[in-house]
């Protein structure tokens, strides 16, 4: 896979060495299985995968490519380059202007954008009527537009499907920029609803098999379809797609209720009306959801760290399933942490900003207190490596770091003599 020129501020002299010595043994990363550094007062089990993504990197290079080569110049960015505030406000302080925030609310009007201005498309991509703007005002769009290889996917897979005449269940967070733009595009070639989660899915099946009047529907997904969407029409041939960073296993439920409500509609369904498409989820999304419950399940663990933005939808993902096994933490960073033994972290269930005095364990059912931590495709290694050292800070007497990292490297050096690798 391609590598890519990511500022060296945003690498970890640990994770690096961390994620290099895997590498050597599992290039193909298909090993699941956590890593573990025992600092002797404090126990850390790393998920597998974690931190940035082809997609992210790609995003980032092309960002500060546009800086470079722009002395000068006014560069805007449609929204946010990624959902991670360190990455934001870094670009922020290189003179990048946002147009908007990640809902949408305008910042700067669109009308400040002249055509001689660098315009940056996001990774989530953007809309098919925002895009055509900015080509007309005469704006080169092809330039730095970092869209995600992987968003670019579901949206051709949303043409094909309009093509077999099947609408287009786009699974995903409506307000949620990529869903947008995927909606968007998705309308450009049919029609197209979008639904939050299994119980609109519950709700949406209803209508399909005829247990809810379709009078009703519009009371339920008013705002959520395309122009003239026709439920007694459109509702006939479907396929699912989405917003990459959902839950696999969520997606997966909703794809096969959906399909058992085209089956059950007696008399009425073809064994086309529901296109059978593969999921498409981003493979980032999948194996970071993969190694945290992996790392769930290998060990006996007494908390969770969960690192990234508190907006990026992907890393509220991987605290939901930390959150279902034992305590779980989503911070932003390592200034979440407070002198006095306070963190500060996230409730994304609620949306709600809360503190929790000194949680961390003493002991834990093999006497030492094992951490779990990991982070969203979005987040920088840097952060969780600066993460860790905080946390080290509130278990004096830890073993020095270097030589934990030597002890790691060896073993698995010695794991990689020992099949061949």
């Amino acid at each position: 896979m391609r590598s890519f020129e990511v500022p060296a501020f945003y690498q970890s002299p640990i994770i690096s060495r961390i994620k290099h010595a895997r590498k050597v043994l599992d290039p193909r990363k298909q090993d699941f299985t956590p890593s573990v550094l025992d600092f002797g007062s404090v126990q850390f089990v790393l998920a597998r995968h974690f931190g940035f993504c082809y997609g992210v990197e790609n995003a980032i290079e092309i960002a500060y490519k546009a800086i470079e080569e722009n002395p000068g110049k006014r560069i805007f960015l449609l929204s946010q380059m990624i959902h991670n505030p360190e990455v934001n406000s870094d670009l922020k302080s290189r003179g990048v202007e946002f147009l908007m925030d990640t809902e949408g609310q305008v910042l700067t009007p669109i009308t400040e954008v002249k055509s001689d201005d660098v315009v940056l498309i996001p990774a989530f991509g953007t809309t098919v009527e925002m895009e055509a703007y900015l080509v007309e005002l005469g704006v080169d769009v092809a330039r730095y537009n970092t869209t995600c290889p992987f968003v670019e996917k579901v949206w051709k897979r949303s043409a094909k499907l309009a093509k077999g005449s099947h609408t287009v269940i786009i699974h995903g967070k409506p307000a949620h920029e990529e869903t947008r733009a995927t909606f968007s595009h998705a309308k450009a070639t049919g029609h197209a609803l979008v639904i939050r989660d299994m119980e609109e899915a519950e709700v949406l099946s209803e209508f399909i098999s005829g247990q809810r009047p379709m009078a009703s529907f519009n009371a339920y997904f008013s705002g959520r379809t395309t122009e003239g969407f026709d439920p007694d029409v459109h509702l006939k041939r479907v396929g699912v797609v989405n917003q990459t960073t959902m839950l696999a296993g969520e997606t997966q439920a909703i794809s096969d209720r959906i399909r058992q409500a085209i089956e059950a509609r007696e008399g009425q369904s073809n064994p086309g009306d529901f296109a059978q498409t593969r999921d498409t989820l981003c493979y980032a999304t999948n194996d970071n959801q993969q190694a945290t419950q992996a790392a769930l399940q290998a060990l006996s663990l007494d908390m969770a760290i969960v690192v990234g933005g508190y907006n990026s939808s992907n890393t509220s993902h991987l605290v939901e399933l930390c959150e279902g096994q034992l305590p779980t933490f989503f911070i932003r960073n390592e200034l979440e942490f407070q002198p006095d033994g306070m963190v500060n972290h996230f409730d994304w269930r609620s949306g709600l900003h809360q503190q929790t005095m000194s949680p961390w364990p003493e002991f834990g059912q093999s006497s030492v207190p094992t951490i779990l931590i990991t982070s969203g495709a979005s987040c920088p290694d840097a952060s969780v490596d600066r993460v860790m050292q905080s946390i080290l800070s509130f278990y004096p007497n830890s073993r020095i770091v270097e030589d934990v990292l030597i002890e790691f490297e060896q073993r698995h050096a010695l794991n990689s003599s020992a099949t061949g690798s």
